[in-house]
Protein backbone atom coordinates (compact mmCIF):
# COMPACT_ATOMS: atom_id res chain seq x y z
CA UNK A 1 0.00 0.00 0.00
CA UNK A 2 1.30 3.04 -0.81
CA UNK A 3 0.57 7.13 1.06
CA UNK A 4 -2.22 7.35 -1.27
CA UNK A 5 -4.12 4.29 -0.88
CA UNK A 6 -3.96 4.81 3.09
CA UNK A 7 -5.09 8.52 2.92
CA UNK A 8 -8.04 7.64 1.17
CA UNK A 9 -9.37 4.99 3.22
CA UNK A 10 -8.62 6.52 6.35
CA UNK A 11 -10.73 9.54 4.68
CA UNK A 12 -13.30 6.24 3.64
CA UNK A 13 -13.24 5.55 7.39
CA UNK A 14 -13.66 9.17 8.70
CA UNK A 15 -16.52 9.24 6.07
CA UNK A 16 -18.14 6.86 7.50
CA UNK A 17 -17.77 7.24 11.05
CA UNK A 18 -19.23 10.79 10.76
CA UNK A 19 -21.98 9.81 8.58
CA UNK A 20 -23.00 7.34 11.33
CA UNK A 21 -22.72 9.99 13.96
CA UNK A 22 -24.79 12.20 12.46
CA UNK A 23 -27.62 9.45 11.20
CA UNK A 24 -27.41 8.57 14.94
CA UNK A 25 -27.94 11.77 16.04
CA UNK A 26 -30.76 12.77 13.57
CA UNK A 27 -32.82 9.67 14.76
CA UNK A 28 -32.19 10.83 18.27
CA UNK A 29 -33.65 14.24 17.52
CA UNK A 30 -36.50 12.95 15.51
CA UNK A 31 -37.39 10.41 18.55
CA UNK A 32 -37.42 12.58 21.15
CA UNK A 33 -39.54 15.14 19.40
CA UNK A 34 -41.82 12.03 18.93
CA UNK A 35 -41.70 11.05 22.50
CA UNK A 36 -42.28 14.47 23.55
CA UNK A 37 -45.36 15.11 21.22
CA UNK A 38 -46.88 11.88 22.64
CA UNK A 39 -46.46 12.33 25.96
CA UNK A 40 -47.88 15.65 25.82
CA UNK A 41 -51.12 14.48 23.74
CA UNK A 42 -51.87 11.66 26.17
CA UNK A 43 -50.58 13.42 29.74
CA UNK A 44 -51.17 17.03 29.44
CA UNK A 45 -49.62 19.57 31.76
CA UNK A 46 -52.66 19.72 34.66
CA UNK A 47 -53.18 23.33 35.34
CA UNK A 48 -52.19 25.02 38.06
CA UNK A 49 -54.09 25.66 41.55
CA UNK A 50 -54.68 28.65 42.82
CA UNK A 51 -53.11 29.03 46.23
CA UNK A 52 -55.72 30.39 48.75
CA UNK A 53 -55.68 33.69 50.31
CA UNK A 54 -53.59 34.30 53.75
CA UNK A 55 -55.36 34.81 56.70
CA UNK A 56 -54.63 37.94 58.12
CA UNK A 57 -52.28 37.70 61.21
CA UNK A 58 -53.52 39.30 64.12
CA UNK A 59 -52.13 43.09 65.57
CA UNK A 60 -48.79 42.52 66.98
CA UNK A 61 -49.65 44.82 70.24
CA UNK A 62 -52.50 42.90 71.44
CA UNK A 63 -50.43 39.20 71.15
CA UNK A 64 -47.67 40.49 73.03
CA UNK A 65 -47.11 40.48 76.90
CA UNK A 66 -46.57 43.34 78.14
CA UNK A 67 -44.02 41.95 80.23
CA UNK A 68 -42.38 41.23 77.51
CA UNK A 69 -42.53 44.56 75.75
CA UNK A 70 -40.80 46.01 79.64
CA UNK A 71 -38.17 43.42 79.20
CA UNK A 72 -37.49 44.73 75.55
CA UNK A 73 -37.70 48.28 76.52
CA UNK A 74 -35.28 47.43 79.03
CA UNK A 75 -32.62 45.78 76.88
CA UNK A 76 -32.84 48.45 74.54
CA UNK A 77 -31.94 51.27 77.36
CA UNK A 78 -29.32 49.27 77.89
CA UNK A 79 -27.51 49.22 74.97
CA UNK A 80 -28.10 52.51 74.11
CA UNK A 81 -26.76 53.05 77.37
CA UNK A 82 -23.20 51.41 76.89
CA UNK A 83 -23.21 52.88 73.32
CA UNK A 84 -22.37 56.33 74.44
Amino acid sequence: MNSSELVMEGLELMLLGMGSVFIFLILLVAVTTAMSAILTRFFPEALPVAKPPKRARPAAGAAVDPEVVAVIGAAIKQHRSRRG
